[in-house]
Parts: structure tokens; C-alpha cells; sequence
């Protein structure tokens, strides 16, 4: 999750917010990608998940990132809760996941590299101390009780927030991790298809990434479980958000919408203050029962902003939310299907062209689809394989259009990222089919095999 935001002045304007957005607007030749990635640790000896502090655990995995490959420290209150060096930083998910938020990139080879990296620096510390990482997007065996909430404020406030509403908040914060991508827009109209396109199919990137069949040790019924999760959330910051496709959608519609939902905190002198289900309307008027007489700065509705879980979300840049945590291939592929769809017009044309004429109830009915049944799903007589296979078309013809190349040019284009959601297509088989299939084969239920055989 995001840390604190800073560097805004004071909010004197309602104009300002929609301003901070639209200040995203970028010119195409400085699009770029940023891919962030979460997975979970835990100790190889007895498979249960890291702790905070000791000899095995997250601090001990932050300070030989910190050490041996020049990561710079992020602290709070005096925890040693993130790390920072060239535009990326290593982060920590509030049950202990570690997360990379790469740096903005310009190609999907250089992103590539970056995870690569990452995941070697993050290896090479993990196993001297009897360490593992895996990706997926739920935990599979372990409880509520065994995972340990990390030294972060903002964690502390949403964790007795999330037990008030929906049903999954604690679940969500400390058993799922995912893998996201982050793309630019040229302007208003530009996000505006960007933002539909994004929501309409984040249920086949929920699909093809559907990673998550197991939790507390044994099958739970769902493709994507974490999915399943955000579903059950908090309704007043999740979903598919049927407002972004009226007539009239732009940067002052995503600003109403932001507005209208309940506040966490706010961030101060390096600490959070309780603003739980407070208004960041009431904060413009210098009426927020948190800080009385006080009114906002633009740090202060950046942070609002990290604060509101959608299926695709509007900063200064958007963000694709849909995807489980997964294994290297797919860390990748990730971002080559988002850029494929939306860093050529052609292709972002051809995208909404195949879902502008959904109505609200049939982009759901994907969504819940995606995360039961993954690419077996099936709305209206039409097939989630099929459909998937249609937007892997349209990605690849984007990826082709970009033509940017790789390896010193011995690498045509992107598109060979895209190959393991190619095999998914063909199969019709995604990584949870996969788990299953071994779960009631060759592991005869067995589900501590996972570790040996799907760790980094």
C-alpha cells in the first residue's frame, strides 16, 4: 500500500483537486509503466509467515536489501517499514507482504529487468537467513491470528476501520497480495476511455491472473478468491463505479466520487491521525472533527486519493487493480496486456469498441464470473475464454504498434511478454487450475507441497 504523500501546499480552491488530476496529463512520448508487485515470506523450516522483527523476518529482509544493494531507509516511528533508491521502493502490505513499486519505465523489457532484479536482490538476502517468497493472491494455509500487522499507523486505523465494514477488510490487509500496473494519460478524454476501458475488462486480467484457489488450508470454491475479498470489502470504496461510463465523466466526476468517500487518517508530522469515516468535505470547510479550524493541504488529498480501492483507480496516473500475485511469467505479463490495450490509440479504440455497449449489470456479472470461475466464466451466452482471447488479440496488435524493442534490438517488439496468457488462452487453464489439478493429483491433497514448487 502507498506511503504517505508530500509536497502539496495549502488546498484555497475546490478547483485544486481536479487540478492535482489533470496535472497528470503527460504527452505520449512520456507515457511510461510503473508494475508493482506484492508477495508473501515465511520460514522455510516451518512454513509460517514472518514476523515483524528477529532473526527470520521482514526487518531482517528490508535491512539486507538496506546493506548489501544500497537501498535507502523509509521509517516510522523509529520501524524500519520501507525502503527507497532510483525512483522504486520496497514496501510492506499490513500482514508482512513485501511489495516493489517499480519506477516509471518506458518499456516492458526494462520493467522486466527491474522485476528480475528485484526478485534476485530479494532471494539472494531470503535464503541465507532460511527464508522463502511466493506469489499468489491469498494465503493459502495460514489464519487471521498468525499474521503479525506491521508497525505502520495507517494500517492500525484502517485495521479497526475494516472490522466496521463489509466483511473481508482484515482479510483483505493481511491475506491477499496482487500484482498492478500503472499507465499515463494524454488528457481528460484520453483517461476518460482509458478509465472505462480499465474497468470493463479488469475481469479478464481478474481471470487470466486467477491465482488464488485455497485458503486456510484447503480449496475454497473460487478461481480468485482475492477477488472474492475485495468484492465483500467496503462498498463505499470498491467496484466497478457504473458512474465512470454516464455521459459527462472526467476529472470532476472522479473528484465527487472521491469526496463522498469516508476518510482513514490524516498524515502529520509523521504521524496518522484518526479520521475514521470522517468527510474530506467537512476537512475543505476546516470542519473535520479530527483537526478542528484546520483545512487541507494537496499532500493531504493524495493521500485520500491511495485511500479508495476500485477496480481501476485515478491518481495522476491509472491503475489496473484487478490481478492476483502470481509467479515471475505473469509479473510481466501483466503489464504487457495493459500496454497492449492502452499505449496505442488503434488498439484502445478497438478495446472499447468491444465493451462500449455493456450495460452496468453485464461488467459485474464478468467481475463475479472472473473470480469464481475464471476463464470457464460464461455472461449472457458468451464465453470468458473467448473474450479473453479477443483482448490478448487487440493487446499483441498495440504491443506490435509500439514496436519497442529489446535485448540491443535482437527482441522485435513486447509481445512475446504476453506468451504465458497465450498459453492460458489455448488451455483455458489459468495458475489456479494448475494448483488444483496438482492439489487433487500428485500432491493428494497436500497442500504445504506449494511452497517447494511455486516459491521464487
Amino acid at each position: 500500500m502507498s506511503i504517505p504523500q508530500s509536497g502539496g501546499g495549502p488546498i484555497e480552491r475546490h478547483e485544486q483537486l481536479a487540478e492535482y488530476l489533470e496535472a497528470g496529463c503527460k504527452p505520449k512520448d512520456d507515457w511510461r509503466i510503473g508494475t508493482e508487485h506484492e508477495k508473501f515470506g515465511y520460514c522455510k523450516d516451518t512454513l509460517n509467515p514472518l514476523p515483524y522483527e528477529g532473526e527470520r523476518s521482514i526487518l531482517a529482509v528490508l535491512e539486507g536489501l538496506r546493506d548489501r544493494y544500497g537501498w535507502d531507509e523509509l521509517r516510522e516511528g523509529g520501524h524500519l517499514i520501507g525502503l527507497t533508491k532510483d525512483g522504486a521502493n520496497v514496501s510492506l502490505e499490513p500482514g508482512g507482504a513485501l511489495e516493489l513499486s517499480g519506477a516509471p519505465l518506458e518499456t516492458i523489457h526494462q520493467t522486466c529487468d527491474e522485476v528480475n532484479e528485484h526478485l534476485a536482490e530479494v532471494k539472494s538476502i531470503a535464503d541465507e537467513i532460511g527464508v522463502g517468497f511466493i506469489g499468489l493472491g491469498a494465503a493459502p494455509e495460514w489464519m487471521h491470528e498468525q499474521m503479525p500487522l506491521m508497525p505502520k499507523g495507517r494500517y492500525k486505523l484502517m485495521d479497526a476501520y475494516m472490522q466496521k465494514v463489509g466483511s473481508t477488510g482484515t482479510t483483505m490487509m493481511r491475506r491477499t497480495c496482487t500484482v498492478q500496473v500503472n499507465l499515463d494519460f494524454g488528457s481528460e478524454a484520453d483517461m476518460v476511455q482509458k478509465m472505462r476501458v480499465a474497468l470493463a475488462l479488469q475481469p479478464v486480467a481478474t481471470a487470466l491472473f486467477a491465482n488464488s484457489p485455497f485458503f486456510e488450508g484447503k480449496p475454497n470454491g473460487m478461481k480468485s478468491y482475492r477477488s472474492w475479498v475485495w468484492r465483500h470489502l467496503d462498498k463505499d470504496r470498491t467496484g466497478m463505479l457504473p458512474f465512470v461510463f454516464e455521459d459527462g465523466f472526467g476529472f470532476e466526476s472522479w473528484v465527487d466520487y472521491a469526496l463522498d468517500v469516508p476518510m482513514y487518517f490524516v498524515y502529520r508530522d509523521g504521524k496518522y491521525i484518526d479520521a475514521l469515516g470522517q468527510s474530506f468535505r467537512d476537512f475543505m470547510k476546516g470542519k473535520l472533527p479530527a483537526l478542528p479550524g484546520e483545512t487541507p493541504t494537496l499532500s493531504d488529498w493524495a493521500d485520500h486519493l491511495t485511500t479508495i480501492f476500485p477496480e481501476a483507480r485515478v491518481k495522476k496516473f491509472i491503475e489496473m487493480r484487478g490481478a492476483d500475485g502470481g509467479p515471475w511469467r505473469r509479473l510481466c505479463a501483466l503489464p504487457a496486456l495493459w500496454v497492449g490495450l492502452l499505449y496505442d490509440q488503434g488498439a484502445q479504440d478497438a478495446a472499447w469498441d468491444l465493451v462500449k455497449g455493456w450495460d452496468a449489470e453485464t461488467r459485474e456479472a464478468w467481475r463475479v464470473g472472473a473470480s469464481e470461475q475464471a476463464l470457464q466464466a460464461e455472461v449472457g451466452g458468451r464465453k470468458m475464454q473467448d473474450l479473453a482471447r479477443e483482448v490478448l488479440d487487440i493487446a499483441r496488435s498495440g504491443l506490435k504498434a509500439r514496436a519497442r524493442p529489446g535485448l540491443g534490438g535482437m527482441v522485435q517488439d513486447e509481445r512475446h511478454f504476453l506468451h504465458a496468457l497465450e498459453d492460458s488462452i489455448e488451455s483455458g487453464k489459468v495458475p489456479a487450475d494448475e494448483l488444483l489439478d496438482k492439489y487433487h493429483g500428485e500432491w493428494d491433497g497436500d497442500l504445504s507441497r506449494i511452497y517447494a514448487e511455486y516459491s521464487y
